[in-house]
């Protein structure tokens, strides 16, 4: 947290505490499960269902087991960007919530493009040709952020419903397409084979891109986190929010990936919005042409609902850095009558609107949207890699085990290096593998140098950035 010294801590007092156990559950949902994710792993095939479960043992448990025990022992406002510079100083506090800053910048232009691709299906199959044209989805795209941005920038007790509806409009059409899935496949026969032997992922290079992503479809939970002073009684519902809706979304990626593969082969499913084209299939055979649409209206929802979580979550990093001074103290700032940080929130959205239109300039939309998917991970993973060794670091700080309302991994500080080291150690080869470009990309040496110099630059701002926010600070208290 920032010191005594600092005149904006006061602008903490002032947050407001909107968030109950429901809103949070519905928060995680809308923050974490999206199903791109899931059209991406069928198109992978059947052995995107043993990495989900893979993922799933390995990544996300030992994740959902550190944020809960972070969030309860240290719940404050900026979330990793505290915890990190309570473990490690403020340099590393400011690097680690930079690159959670920057990676929403990248963020959002991929799943402003993947949902306005889903969208088209509001109007029926015969409008598809749609999510590959970029005349509708970069206006559409940037229309969805503004309206996601907005709603954020008036206050939680508005934005929250958005980020509900979120919860509910990405939950509910996953659980339909499910239940469709298994309607075809037991009446009309499934289109894919399954068999164990095909469930065994290969060591192609498509697969092991593809293990980045899947790996990434599981993170989400540490956002809220980000709003530990606006939510209520955060030691308790942290973690039993992060259970509730954890187990949710394993079941349901699995579920959903298996449904789209008995609807459509896996070299058909489009990558952006594969799970309304698998919806249309289904609704076809069962003549039933109103489901894809109602579920097109849901996810549409579910999808600006993920814009709105972002938004929320990631804001309170540079308003906390804005606080400490290492950002334009503006950053720090509340808006005088909705209590948000609207700097935050306006610089973010103005950004992402940018970068959206620049990643379209000269690469087709699957290329494009490839290169957004891959760069966001590099740079998000960056910040999962120092909250798994904060967890470790700070396990030796204080009287761990004596401390009240918190969900503590089990297994005492053996268990936390259990879970350091097995989160940090997936982080980074998900990381390394994210540098291995897809088939959809069509200028792969492009496509490394784009990657390689966007994360070094990232890095090299946000440390000049610090080094001139601690050389202000330093001149401010000499004098």
């Amino acid at each position: 947290m920032a010191t005594t010294q600092n005149p904006n801590t006061s602008e903490l007092s002032k947050l407001r505490k909107e968030m109950g156990l429901l809103d949070v559950v519905l928060f995680n949902i809308a923050a974490v499960l999206g199903p791109r994710w899931i059209a991406r792993a069928a198109h992978s095939g059947q052995s995107s269902i043993s990495l989900w479960i893979f993922a799933a043992v390995f990544f996300f448990v030992p994740s959902a087991l550190v944020i809960a025990e972070l969030s309860t022992r240290f719940p404050a406002e900026g979330g990793l960007y505290v915890w990190t510079k309570d473990a490690f100083g403020d340099f590393h506090g400011f690097l680690a919530g930079w690159c959670y800053w920057v990676y929403s910048l990248l963020y959002f232009p991929g799943l402003l493009m993947a949902s306005m691709a889903m969208s088209v299906y509001i109007g029926g199959p015969k409008y598809a040709a749609l999510a590959d044209n970029k005349w509708y989805l970069i206006p559409a795209s940037i229309g969805l952020l503004a309206v996601a941005a907005g709603l954020n920038l008036v206050g939680l007790n508005i934005g929250k419903w958005l980020q509900n509806a979120g919860g509910v409009g990405t939950y509910i059409p996953l659980v339909m397409i499910a239940g469709l899935g298994a309607y075809v496949a037991m009446h009309h026969g499934s289109v894919t084979q399954f068999s164990w032997h095909e469930m065994v992922p290969s060591f192609s290079l498509d697969t092991l891109n593809f293990w980045s992503s899947i790996a990434f479809a599981f993170t989400g939970m540490e956002l809220i986190c980000m709003m530990s002073e606006e939510v209520r009684e955060p030691r308790r519902t942290f973690p039993r929010s992060i259970y509730i809706s954890g187990t949710m979304i394993v079941a349901i990626y699995i579920l959903g990936t298996m449904a789209v593969l008995a609807m459509v082969p896996a070299d058909k499913v489009n990558t952006q919005n594969g799970v309304f084209q698998a919806i249309g299939v289904g609704s076809e055979a069962v003549h039933i042409a109103w489901f894809g649409v109602l579920a097109a209206l849901l996810v549409t929802a579910g999808n600006a609902g993920g814009v709105g979580s972002t938004v929320a979550g990631v804001a309170r990093v540079p308003f906390v850095a804005g606080i400490d001074r290492y950002l334009p103290p503006a950053f720090g700032k509340l808006h005088p009558k909705w209590r948000t940080p609207y700097v935050a929130i306006i610089v973010q959205a103005v950004l992402s609107a940018l970068i959206l239109i620049v990643s379209n300039l000269h690469e087709k939309i699957a290329g494009a949207y490839e290169i957004l998917i891959n760069a966001t991970l590099i740079i998000y993973f960056v910040p999962f890699l120092y909250m798994f060794a904060a967890v470790i670091r700070l396990a030796y700080k204080g009287s761990r085990e004596s401390e009240q309302d918190t969900a503590l991994i089990p297994g005492g500080k053996f268990g936390v290096w259990v879970a350091g080291l097995l989160g940090f150690v997936i982080t980074f080869v998900s990381i390394v593998l994210a540098f291995i470009p897809s088939k959809d990309v069509t200028n792969k040496m492009a496509y490394e140098v784009q990657i390689i110099l966007g994360t070094i630059g990232a890095i090299v701002i946000g440390f000049l950035l610090y080094w001139n926010g601690a050389r202000k600070k330093k001149d401010t208290a000499a004098s």
